[in-house]
């Protein structure tokens, strides 16, 4: 009896990390979708000459807005950064959005957001275990359109862009005061261990095969960085 009952407890654990992983490697998918159709829209899309410049790219699919959470935002996403040198991408990391207004609310919408990393002080800023979104040029709603100028003050001096999509709607947000965390179990969802962010994000993780269609589209979309 004690036999049959540590199977199935062994068999209810292995499905539940298997749901975790197909979980994590769906978000992955998502992320590749929300970036290929972004991107298969010039006139919608976010301008080239900011994709080849920034330093990481964050998608969260489906971040969820007013939801049975304490804030108002909440969601999962991943972030890539470009490898040493400017060629390639690495590995992406697991992390969390955050933040907004305080208390439990009801209903709201679901919208996918992109963030851009424009420098070396907002890389650094990723790299830590969390932080909050906050502060003159810190953040800025991205302009939209693919030849859309990137030259005004405020875009010139923000460490990270942003943008959101609902309902096909593609636009520039902000996202004052939201928390981005590191998620470390999913990150030992896709590669095995908990690695933290600056680990992964250092370059010195491999891309896993879940992530290999995400990473594909960010060389196809912005291959280089200039400036």
């Amino acid at each position: 009896m004690r036999v049959r009952i540590a199977v199935m407890i062994a068999m209810v654990t292995g499905l539940i990390a298997f749901a975790k992983e197909n979980k994590t490697a769906q978000r992955l998918d998502d992320a590749a979708t929300v970036i290929s159709e972004i991107m298969e829209t010039p006139d919608k899309g976010i301008p080239q000459e900011l994709l080849e410049k920034a330093q990481c790219v964050i998608v969260v699919p489906g971040l969820k807005k007013g939801a049975f959470i304490v804030g108002g935002k909440y969601g999962k996403g991943v972030v890539s950064c470009r490898k040493s040198g400017g060629t390639g991408w690495t590995a992406p990391a697991s992390i969390r959005v955050e933040g907004g207004s305080v208390g439990f609310q009801i209903g709201g919408a679901e919208s996918d957001v992109v963030m851009l990393v424009m420098n070396e002080r907002g890389m650094q800023k990723l790299m830590q275990s969390k932080f909050t979104l906050g502060g003159e040029g810190e953040v800025a709603a991205g302009p939209v359109g693919r030849n859309a100028t990137a030259q005004t003050d405020a875009l010139m001096r923000a460490e990270m862009l942003s943008w959101s999509r609902s309902r096909g709607i593609f636009a520039g947000i902000s996202l004052q005061g939201a928390t981005l965390r590191q998620d470390l179990d999913d990150n030992k969802e896709l590669y095995g261990k908990a690695y933290e962010t600056k680990e992964i994000l250092n370059g010195n993780v491999a891309v896993p095969g879940s992530a290999s269609k995400f990473i594909s589209l960010l060389g196809k979309y912005s291959a280089r960085k200039t400036g």
